[in-house]
């Protein structure tokens, strides 16, 4: 543990040591309540500064399911089940363009900009790179005309990298298939062959074991399939996925990769995990039934009326449900019980997971466009 220096700084309290103060308080606190703390004394500001301190001060921080507006949006707005008040907060806000968030890596998010506000396909927007907790913000225009596919942290380099696809009409003259960039000056596009079925892959991925997963859904006639990018070998394989039909999202829970497959025709929500990764063994865990008659009493609607979608995260050893009804957000449990009804018209929930960071990363100010705390944060 970090030694913490004291001398020339006064105690806020001489009852409570600085040790206990920093590692059991400080270290549990969002980012703003600490950047604020650090004003108290100049032993709390020196230790809650080093890199040790900051590595287990975001691994503390909760996991707020993200949610944002409509497809190009200015707002980015997080929910935090474990608040007392304020579950939905807004995170982010942007002007000047619009925006949609397409990544969510290590409290970094990567956004796709459209300069024109309408007309543009999403394969032909840029990428900004932007900390909503340090409010860092830089461009990544050289991305233009490539669609992301994945955001994930190299271990063996320490890069952030992002998982980009070139499609042959967006740029004639570049080879087709997938590239590598990674975050920091003077990186070059690194082509490394052709993804399997790419054009059916959202870019809602899941880093488990060092490999990035996708669900590729039924498409012309082929069989449904998850697709696996190995970080390290930098190389694509498939794997089975158990026999459902339905919206399918994967995530990771407990250490093993699981799925969460949404039946529209009997509002039942089925939850699968991989017991046996290698030998590709898929086990049906639970079935959640949503309340919809209990829903709808609640909000006000009828059964015709229904617009609905619902994403499932893990959270502290729990499945959080968060279900979209026309202009409501809905929580539920796993037992299927309504928690929270929250009235967001607009607002719709996406499966990216955000741990904000303090955490300083030396490649945002090599980056193009690079501003903090200033437009077009708003």
């Amino acid at each position: 543990m970090a030694a913490v220096a004291t001398a020339g700084a006064t105690r806020p309290s001489r009852g409570l040591p600085d040790e206990i103060a920093i590692w059991e308080i400080l270290v549990h606190l969002p980012p703003n309540a600490l950047l604020r703390c650090r004003a108290v004394c100049r032993a709390w500001r020196r230790a809650t500064t080093t890199r040790d301190f900051l590595l287990a001060h975001h691994a503390r921080q909760p996991i707020l399911l993200m949610r944002h507006g409509d497809q190009l949006s200015l707002d980015i707005i997080s929910f935090d089940h474990r608040a007392a008040a304020d579950q939905l907060r807004t995170v982010a806000r942007f002007g000047g363009m619009s925006y949609s968030l397409v990544a969510c890596c290590d409290g970094l998010f990567v956004l796709a900009v459209n300069r024109a506000h309408f007309g543009i396909s999403m394969n032909m927007k840029h990428f900004a790179i932007y900390n909503p907790a340090t409010r860092q913000y830089a461009s990544l225009s050289t991305l233009s005309g490539f669609r992301l596919l994945g955001m994930y942290h190299h271990p063996a380099t320490g890069e952030y990298r992002l998982l980009m696809h070139h499609c042959q009409w967006s740029e004639p003259g570049r080879q087709v298939g997938s590239y590598v960039f990674s975050l920091g000056p003077g990186q070059p596009l690194r082509h490394i062959g052709k993804c399997l079925d790419a054009n059916e892959l959202s870019n809602i991925s899941v880093l488990f074991r060092g490999c990035l997963h996708w669900y590729r859904m039924k498409c012309r006639g082929k069989s449904c399939m998850i697709i696996v990018l190995d970080t390290i070998a930098e190389s694509f394989r498939q794997m089975c996925p158990p026999n459902v039909s339905g919206c399918v999202d994967l995530f990771d829970m407990d250490g093993m990769l699981s799925m969460s497959n949404l039946n529209y025709s009997v509002n039942i929500i089925e939850v699968w995990v991989l017991q046996d990764y290698e030998s590709e063994v898929w086990t049906f865990m639970y079935q959640i039934e949503l309340p919809f008659t209990e829903i709808r009493a609640q909000c006000g609607y009828r059964q015709s009326a229904d617009i609905w979608s619902a994403v499932v995260v893990p959270e502290e050893g729990e499945l959080l449900v968060m279900v979209r009804f026309n202009e409501w957000l809905i929580q539920v449990d796993m037992d299927g019980k309504l928690v929270a009804t929250f009235h967001c018209r607009g607002v719709v929930p996406i499966q990216f997971l955000l741990k904000q960071t303090l955490v300083p990363h030396t490649f945002f100010p090599t980056l193009e466009g690079y501003v903090v705390n200033h437009f077009p944060l708003i």
